[in-house]
Order: C-alpha cells, then structure tokens, then sequence
C-alpha cells in the first residue's frame, strides 16, 4: 500500500458555551477543526485532526511511502523541512499527516491505535478542563457539575488575570468534586500570562488561601526555562508546560534548568510528537500529560506509556461530521474498537451543515494580548475578560 494523495476539508464544533483563557474567549462557542483525510493506492484512507495549512510543503516527503512505516516518515518530513525549519505552522501540518499515518498502520492491522501501539487497557485517566474563562460563575459551577457526574476527580480552571476570581473558582471546583474525591486534583491554566515574580506571589496566594494546587500551568513563556525552574523553587505546585512546543529539541532547556514537573504536549502535534517526549520525560522520572484537541485523537498514544498522569478532556461532544468511537465516563475517556483512531468523517454532512467558526478571531485565545505579563493590577472592568 501507498500514500497516494490526500484532501483537506474543515468542519465546525459547537462548545455550547463560550471558550477560552485569559488571551481571548470565543463568545460564540463555535471554532474551526481541520481534517486531512491520507488517501492510498488500495482505496483505505488515514485520518488527521489539526491545522495544516503547510500541507503542501511536507506532502512530498511521504507520497508514494507505505504508510506503516511511521516514525521513519515522520523523521522524514523534519528532513524534507531542515533548512527552513518545521516550527509553527509547518510542524502542525507533519502532526496532521503523522496522525493520519497512525490511524492506516492501525487499519491495516484491522484493530484500534491503542492496540497497535501496544496498550493493555482502553481506559485513560483524564481531567476536567472547560475552557472556562469566559463563564459566569453559575455556568462555571453547572459545567464542572457535568464533570463530576461523569466520575471526575481533578479540574483544571483557566485565569490568570484576577487572582481572587481564580481562588473563587478553584475553590468551587473543589467543592464540586468532593462528590467522587475527599481531595480533588485543583490545576490552574494562565496560558503564558504571567511574568515569573507575579507568578511567585500569586501562588503564595493561592497556598495562604488554602488550596493545594496539584499544577500551574504555562505560568510564563513557554521558552523561559529560567523563568519556569524559579516558579517551580518558589512553589509547593508543580510547573506544567510544554504543549505549545514544536519539536523534542524545545525541550532540552526546561529538562537542563529543572523547570518542568510535568511534562506536557499538545494533541495538535501528532502521536510520534507525544510518543518521544513522553519517552524523553520518563528518562527524567517525569510524568506526561497530552494537553485535549477535538476527538482526543492522542489518548490512544497515552493510553500505552508508562508515565502518563492525565490526559485533559474538554468537552463531552463531537465536531460536526465526526463519528468518534470512545466515551468520556468514570473520570476520563473509555476507548473502543474501532480500527484506527476510530474516527469517522461525514463529508456529506460537514458540506450541508458546517457553520463559520475562529480560534484566530480578533480577542480570540490564540491571539496574546498587549497586557499579558505587565498587568500591576487585576483588571476587574466590566468587559475586561473579553477585551484581554
């Protein structure tokens, strides 16, 4: 069998809610997911979720290649790219065909990713994270309410911008939980937003408030390696960080400063991505934590390494058009047998009923605003959460 060609389409999920950080929140609750479908010689095609907009650069390294040799493909797509580097964009676009790679190897094997990656059970801890700086306080509480019903032990809540709003929050959530956990897990997601002394003293406010937070996470730029090892002397919590990273190479300065405790890699990457770094992590003793995309492609990958701690799970529904074969219950996700990633793709449906939808809108959360890390004070003006 051969990679022959590939089509790229987009549909749309519908949050329900708006989502977002401390950057910018989505007020419509609708955002944009990518979808690279691998087509090959004898008819079986690969799926892929993620941004790719690169698709035609690193296509060529992998036309005309047998798809069950993976990790030698996706070695090769960092080549193919090696003089002008495969950061960003080009990175997401090896993720998305890495992806799909994964998903035929498994096909061709006729049995789930977990399986031919070599877990032993189909079941994948996970915590709750909503999304959810742009919630009022009563939607926050319904929200982790779901999570708890669905046998959730730890939370994850984004802030960063108002410390007292944050403790509010973190202290709800722990409240919530306590229905399934006499000690829920209690994370705290600042997306960047934070310079390293204000990250220290706010977390000694939230320890003198009496919370004991499990992780901070991203509490400075995701290159500060010095900034990071500081936070996490200065801290009781452990420092999360890594999912924005393109590359194992990024990594190095964090392990050389001792400046993560929890080692984390965003779903948008690919699973050879997660599969090294989870390995580069466990060299270390260090555990691993995927960081959620639409359909959780990755928990497949997570499900089969050692030293994975907890994969972040979003949201409780599908993309428009996606047919994804697992359950979010007893606290994470429950994988099931469905070849490949077990996703299926109705194109049909994502032509008639796919509406518009932007991560990259103006005040979205992908966009950092001016402020990040110079804030003197909490901006507490009405508006201000979606202003950034």
């Amino acid at each position: 069998m051969k990679v022959t060609g590939y089509r790229s389409l987009v549909t749309s999920h519908d949050w329900g809610r708006p989502v977002g950080d401390v950057n910018g929140v989505v007020t419509s609750g609708i955002t944009e997911v990518p979808i690279l479908i691998l087509e090959t010689d004898a008819g079986l095609e690969g799926i892929g979720l993620g941004q790719h907009v690169d698709i035609d650069r690193v296509f060529p390294a992998v036309e005309g290649q047998d798809p069950r040799a993976v990790a030698a493909l996706y070695d090769s797509m960092l080549s193919h790219v090696f003089k002008s580097g495969h950061g960003g964009a080009t990175y997401g676009a090896i993720a998305a065909v890495d992806m799909a790679l994964w998903d035929l190897k498994a096909k061709m094997a006729d049995e789930p990713l977990w399986r031919t990656l070599g877990a032993a059970d189909r079941f994948v801890p996970g915590y709750a994270s909503g999304l959810c700086f742009g919630l009022d306080d009563d939607a926050f509480a319904v929200l982790y309410a779901r999570w708890a019903e669905r046998g959730f032990t730890s939370a994850k809540i984004k802030g960063g911008k108002d410390i007292a709003r944050d403790i509010v929050r973190l202290k709800r959530a722990r409240e919530i939980l306590a229905a399934n956990s006499a000690e829920p897990a209690l994370m705290l997601d600042v997306n960047e937003s934070w310079n390293r002394k204000q990250a220290i003293r706010h977390l000694a406010a939230i320890e003198a408030a009496g919370i004991d937070l499990t992780w901070i996470e991203e509490p400075v730029r995701r290159w500060d390696a010095a900034g990071h090892a500081a936070v996490s002397r200065a801290t009781r919590a452990a420092v999360a960080t890594g999912e924005n990273l393109t590359g194992l190479e990024q990594f190095a300065p964090l392990f050389d400063a001792d400046a993560v405790d929890v080692v984390q890699t965003g779903s948008v990457w690919g699973i050879t991505h997660f599969n090294r770094v989870a390995i580069a992590a466990h060299a270390r003793d260090l555990p691993v934590s995927p960081v959620a995309y639409d359909g959780n492609p990755v928990a497949h990958a997570a499900a089969a390494v050692p030293n994975m701690i907890g994969i972040e799970v979003q949201d409780f529904e599908w993309p428009l058009g996606l047919d994804v074969d697992q359950e979010i219950a007893d606290g994470g996700i429950v994988l099931g047998d469905r070849p490949g990633l077990g996703i299926v793709v109705d194109e049909g449906m994502i032509a008639r009923e796919r509406v518009e939808g932007s991560w990259e809108a103006s005040g979205g959360p992908h966009r950092r605003p001016r402020e990040a890390g110079l804030r003197l004070v909490p901006d507490r003006r009405a508006g201000a959460d979606q202003r950034g």
